[in-house]
């Protein structure tokens, strides 16, 4: 039994159907204590599958594979989340139930056809939820609503007991407010199905991209006019570089070509398909325009159906070139927002402008991932989708990971602060060292970017053991300290800053330094070791003793007040 939920602020009916009682199988898991929703195309046992079409509903006996999965893992399964009909549509609008509206300004799209499974997610009243992509709804709705959203690599996860809407190219997806909690959800879902003739054993990889990675920019880009997510994006760019990537500009037009099919061709037949028997029976239950758009399956004989998988698979030849030269590609998860008066008004092209960046995904058998990127100034979210190669999945989370929470923003539109970044699962985490810097590598200082550009991170400021003075050396450009061991009893402990740097760049990092400054081991107040800044003996001879400054920095600090 379920029970319908209305909410205040919803236009429409509700975006999640409770159950009257939550489903729950498992007392412990790696997902206890999880509590999620599934999109109503897929099956829960003894609860009504609608794809939001009344005249459809059917009721199954068993619960879609993933659905028994995550149970097994311990989450709780609280309803079923609306949709577009059939999940025919990227835009939220196309139900008898109601349009869905945007979990931050109720006079917008949420995306879809996953609507209410994203919605649910963003304004915290589940921790995760199931979707499906076919065409990018597991990603605009997640762009659009300011959480993650996995589109994983076909097959990874059963859709045994999934509606099919194009059966060869769907992925059930995840919504989740951060992606450790999406990648603890895939890892629990994904294991082959014999039930599902698409499903399939895929070797992921394991390894974190490169510290200083390529990503793919399409040469042109279209935002129809939408000014502040053209900004987003460009921002985004920056933020990329940031992490350590490197843009490079790609030729987009094989990925719009193959994008076009997905509507445009015979192709639009296996939508007509998988509810064939449904459809010629009850088309009038079925609503304008996905009436319209499964009712093209009709006119396409085989022959024209065969022509247009040859014609993908040569674009899709076309489009393996691109990855000789980039490692993953960036484009906006969604070019735009509209008003779900807009979308009423112009249903059929203002939807396909949101997959202005998503169809070519399916067709080609990429994995992607859609995260959070700004609040744009008019308080609407913007995300970004980091494709990869078919297997990727994992190291795309990585990457998407940290850039997430690069960005600082709160989770969904709960305003929640972002927490800390989690270990991912699969993935092995790269070799590192941990090194302390006393003096111009510090944070801010001259220096810094040394670190920086070799992917290091800061992880925390503490001091040294009471064993060692600090010297300012003389005639070194940029100013630097030179750290001295000392014996017990003539030291102080020393200000550092403890800095984790991928192992495959430390080499190139210690070259730089300059005699007579070098590496060696230092002990730090806890009793631990790292790899840390010391100085010849011979070099402080003369040179001023600052070991009273406590540090580097308020040596310097001191320097300036004195200037002043």
């Amino acid at each position: 039994m379920m029970v319908h939920e209305q909410t205040d602020d919803a236009a429409g009916p509700a975006w999640i159907t409770r159950l009257a009682s939550p489903v729950k199988t498992a007392a412990s898991g790696p997902l206890a204590g999880l509590r999620f929703a599934a999109k109503d195309n897929i099956d829960v046992a003894g609860v009504p599958t609608t794809a939001a079409c009344p005249a459809f509903s059917r009721t199954p006996v068993a619960h879609a594979t993933v659905v028994q999965r995550l149970l097994d893992a311990g989450a709780l399964l609280l309803g079923k989340t609306n949709l577009d009909q059939f999940a025919c549509g990227l835009n939220g609008t196309r139900s008898p139930y109601g349009a869905v509206p945007n979990s931050f300004d109720a006079r917008y799209v949420s995306g879809g056809s996953s609507s209410g499974s994203a919605v649910v997610v963003a304004k915290g009243e589940a921790d995760f939820s199931l979707g499906t992509d076919t065409a990018g709804s597991g990603r605009v709705p997640a762009g659009l609503n300011n959480i993650v959203g996995i589109k994983p690599s076909r097959g990874l996860v059963s859709a045994r007991g999934v509606v099919p809407a194009a059966q060869s190219v769907d992925c059930v997806s995840i919504f989740a407010r951060t992606v450790d909690v999406a990648a603890r959800v895939l890892e629990a879902a994904m294991g082959f199905d014999a039930g599902d003739p698409y499903s399939r054993g895929l070797a992921l990889a394991t390894q974190p991209l490169p510290a200083n990675f390529r990503f793919g920019v399409p040469s042109v880009l279209r935002f129809f006019g939408d000014v502040q997510a053209q900004r987003a994006f460009a921002q985004a760019i920056e933020q990329m570089r940031a992490l350590g990537g490197t843009p490079v500009e790609i030729d987009y037009a094989p990925l719009a070509e193959a994008a076009s099919l997905l509507y445009e061709s015979a192709l639009v037949a296996e939508r007509y398909a998988a509810v064939r028997e449904f459809f010629d029976a009850h088309e009038t239950e079925v609503i304008e325009p996905v009436r319209g758009i499964l009712a093209q399956g009709r006119d396409y004989s085989a022959a024209d159906f065969v022509d247009a998988r040859v014609k993908l698979q040569a674009l899709a030849q076309r489009a393996a070139a691109l990855w000789d030269g980039i490692d993953v590609l960036l484009v906006p998860t969604a070019p735009t927002h509209y008003t779900i008066e807009a979308m009423r008004a112009d249903p059929v092209a203002l939807n396909r402008n949101l997959g202005e960046y998503t169809n070519f995904v399916n067709l080609l058998d990429y994995a992607a991932i859609s995260v959070p990127a700004s609040i744009r100034e008019d308080g609407l979210p913007f995300g970004i989708t980091i494709i990869g190669p078919c297997g990727s999945d994992f190291q795309l989370a990585e990457l998407g990971q940290r850039f997430h929470h690069s960005t600082g923003l709160p989770l969904g539109a709960t305003g929640e602060p972002m927490p800390a970044p989690q270990p991912l699962p699969i993935i092995a985490p790269a070799p590192t060292v941990r090194v302390a810097m006393v003096g111009a590598h510090l944070s801010g200082m001259p220096l810094n970017g040394q670190l920086i550009e070799r992917g290091a991170r800061l992880l925390r400021a503490t001091h040294t053991a009471p064993q060692y003075r600090l010297y300012a050396l003389p005639g070194t450009v940029p100013p630097k300290p030179g750290l001295l061991r000392v014996p017990s009893g003539e030291g102080a402990a020393i200000a550092v800053e403890i800095w984790e740097m991928p192992l495959v760049h430390y080499g190139s990092f210690v070259a730089l330094i300059p005699a007579p400054l070098g590496i060696g081991s230092l002990t730090l107040a806890d009793g631990s070791s790292v790899q840390g800044f010391l100085c010849e003996a011979l070099a402080v001879q003369g040179a001023e003793d600052i070991t009273h400054h406590g540090g580097w920095r308020a040596y310097i600090a001191s320097r300036a007040t004195q200037t002043a």
